[in-house]
């Protein structure tokens, strides 16, 4: 139904099924043409280039993104070419000359957990990690921990990356949080996959995600939600977080931009910005919102599961889900194996044969996009031997 919109990155993969999306999504064709754009908006405005960006592409990314969110602040956007990079800022904010405390799960990105592992050899940090499963409970368990102390920082995500789990009711977590709490959600398996509806606390969260995933304009356009009431400064800064207040008198303080851009940093490449400027236009003028991505998304994955109970594979099966319920998940299913090596059996096996998947310790990892056809899906090889 949408890969004509596709067709570059389809025609280069003939043969292939590419299950691996949730991890990095196939770009629709104007992402090709955004990038030379920016390299014409380069040519002909040189030194001016920086004028354009922060006056016209800028505001209409954050406008689209807000819009997504539902967040009616454009303005709290903060833009850099990876979420580890904003996440340090806020870590940053953070008086590491006292005793902190840090609130987390045990199923967060590989980024923030080898991050704050590394800060937790320090002696002043206590760190709190909740396990999500079992998952039936995980938000009332994560609710009494929020409660339970004063934690400096509370850090979770929307959607957790290694099994699709995604949170219901981030509003109920988010108003358990003492005020003084800094509370950041990663939303980088939610944004562009799952309805996200933030106003009622875009004012009192931070929030994280990127183009690289269901975004679809690929690496290098990463983006932080900013409450509007936040004062912190970033020890971690650079010159784009005063760049509203570049022609105020400097004084003996460093000073930051009343907006979200206080969280931004430094020079960096902006032809990411155009791509996700590109996918979200083409997104308008088809019609298609996050609503009906996911619906579409939800009916691939039944047909994906229908397909499967037919080759009655031993191992890959819906008893082996992670999850069974799916009204309200991630866009990739998880399969959970005997062992790590049987994962990697049946991932090197689908490979072989042109099918893509993702193996994580002993979870296996389908995902889908609107550039899949069902009626195309093909498992068969999974009836011969490995």
């Amino acid at each position: 139904m949408y890969q004509h919109l596709y067709r570059r990155f389809l025609d280069a993969n003939k043969g292939k099924q590419h299950f691996a999306c949730h991890s990095h999504h196939y770009w629709p064709d104007v992402t090709r043409d955004a990038m030379l754009q920016y390299w014409d908006d380069t040519a002909a405005l040189v030194d001016d280039k920086w004028q354009h960006l922060f006056s016209e592409k800028l505001p209409q990314v954050q406008q689209s993104i807000a819009g997504t969110l539902n967040t009616g602040m454009p303005e709290q956007l903060a833009f850099a070419p990876n979420t580890h990079e904003l996440l340090y800022r806020i870590l940053s904010c953070l008086d590491w000359q006292k005793p902190l405390k840090i609130l987390t799960t045990d199923s967060e990105f590989h980024s923030f957990n080898r991050q704050i592992s590394r800060l937790d050899e320090f002696d002043n940090l206590s760190l709190c990690r909740i396990e999500t499963l079992p998952f039936t409970n995980f938000e009332e368990r994560f609710a009494e921990a929020i409660q339970s102390d004063d934690w400096d920082l509370i850090f979770f995500s929307q959607v957790f990356f290694n099994s699709g789990l995604a949170v219901k009711d981030l509003e109920s977590l988010v108003a358990k949080a003492s005020a003084d709490s800094i509370v950041v959600i990663d939303g980088y398996h939610g944004f562009m996959a799952i309805p996200t509806d933030l106003s009622a606390i875009a004012g009192r969260v931070f929030y994280l995600a990127g183009g690289y995933k269901y975004a679809q304009g690929g690496e290098g356009c990463c983006f932080l939600h900013v409450p509007p009431i936040c004062q912190l400064r970033p020890a971690y800064t650079g010159w784009f977080a005063e760049f509203g207040e570049l022609d105020q008198a400097k004084t003996g303080q460093v000073n930051y931009a009343t907006n979200g851009m206080r969280f931004a940093g430094a020079t960096m490449d902006f032809s990411p910005l155009y791509r996700l400027a590109a996918v979200q236009q083409l997104y308008q003028q088809q019609g298609l919102d996050v609503a009906t991505i996911h619906a579409y998304v939800q009916g691939l994955q039944q047909a994906f599961l229908q397909h499967l109970d037919t080759l009655q594979h031993p191992e890959l099966n819906r008893n082996n889900l992670l999850a069974h319920q799916l009204s309200h998940h991630g866009h990739f299913l998880t399969f959970k194996l005997q062992n790590a090596d049987k994962v990697q059996q049946l991932h090197k096996q689908l490979n072989n044969h042109g099918v893509m998947t993702d193996a994580r310790g002993d979870r296996l990892r389908f995902g889908f996009a609107i550039y899949h056809n069902a009626a195309e899906y093909d498992l068969s090889c999974l009836k011969e031997a490995p």
